[in-house]
């Protein structure tokens, strides 16, 4: 059993994380927790991130972006992220196991999970008119 040690500021920002449905980054976090009323310094909102995603309590998500994103969910799916406004949401299609397979034997790798990101336009910057990058 792992232990945890759950300071009150490491609890503000999995509360964040946990009620955000838009894979915040941690500066919306930060924006989040302020409208609060919390008074965090970035450095423990960094920190207390990092140590969230240690212990396996939050996903940190690398899309392609300059910014990490969190998500808290932490059962198996995939991202999309919109090329347009930055929009990630969660896809619930599982990777085709012959796709694992498949980069196994072009890696030798033994593959142990797989997170695909898609990318494309929202619908509703497709509503706007807006046109892929």
């Amino acid at each position: 059993m792992k232990t945890l040690n759950l300071t009150s500021q490491r609890q503000a920002v999995y509360d964040i994380v946990r009620s955000s449905h838009d894979h915040p980054t941690a500066a919306e976090v930060m924006n989040r927790l302020v409208e609060q009323g919390h008074n965090l310094a970035y450095g423990t909102v960094y920190n207390s991130l990092r140590y969230l995603s240690d212990k396996q309590m939050i996903r940190e998500l690398k899309l392609g972006e300059a910014a990490s994103r969190y998500d808290a969910r932490l059962d198996d799916h995939q991202h999309i992220l919109c090329e347009v406004c930055g929009a990630v949401d969660e896809v619930m299609t599982q990777v085709p196991q012959e796709w694992t397979d498949q980069v196994s034997r072009e890696t030798g790798y033994k593959i142990t999970h797989a997170h695909v990101v898609f990318g494309g336009v929202c619908p509703n910057c497709r509503s706007k008119g807006a046109k892929q990058p």
